[in-house]
């Protein structure tokens, strides 16, 4: 694990919520209603829509392509930011969370999937993807991210465009792009 000082971190988390979710096909819907909770209970209102979507793909795709439990991580940034993360098992950092993927290009219609995580890159102001060693519960797998937000001086629902960063070495960090 990584040690950062905050003078080395671009914005400390004010708050911070982790949900453990089992292998289950209703984990994004408790996803969903707990993401609710914490953004109302926290006054962030204006991205309580584009978050839900958000946590509810990463969820799902943990649930389709891990065989474990996931984890739902909630941060957030100042008052008008919003990170959701999500930790799987699976170590695979899948496109276009992976450096190998290039630029974001939208999904063909006739394809059965691969939606999900297209929609989180394009309606997410940053977003990555990272692979974890194993911790000293003997847990690896991946930790995908997103952030959401809006300008802090306005009640304009528009999210706030920003770089991506990351916190961990070998972090694969993007941000959105015009379609």
């Amino acid at each position: 694990m990584v040690t950062v000082s905050p003078s080395e971190c671009e914005e400390v988390p004010t708050w911070a919520y982790a949900l453990q979710l089992p292998h289950d096909p209703r984990a994004a819907r408790i996803a969903r209603v707990t993401l609710r909770a914490v953004v109302a209970g926290h006054g962030m209102t204006q991205v309580q829509d584009t978050a839900e979507l958000l946590a509810s793909e990463l969820v799902t795709n943990a649930y389709r392509y891990s065989t474990g439990p996931a984890t739902l991580c909630l941060k957030g940034l100042g008052r008008s930011r919003l990170r959701v993360s999500v930790w799987d098992a699976n170590p695979h950092i899948p496109p276009p969370f992976d450096k190998r993927s290039g630029p974001l290009r939208p999904v063909p219609a006739d394809a059965d999937g691969g939606r999900g995580l297209f929609l989180v890159c394009h309606y997410a102001q940053a977003w990555g993807g990272y692979p974890l060693g194993n911790d000293l519960f003997g847990r690896g797998g991946k930790l995908l991210w997103c952030e959401v937000g809006y300008p802090a001086d306005s009640s304009a629902v528009a999210p706030v465009p920003r770089a991506g960063r990351a916190e961990e070495p070998g972090a694969i960090v993007g941000t959105r792009h015009a379609l």
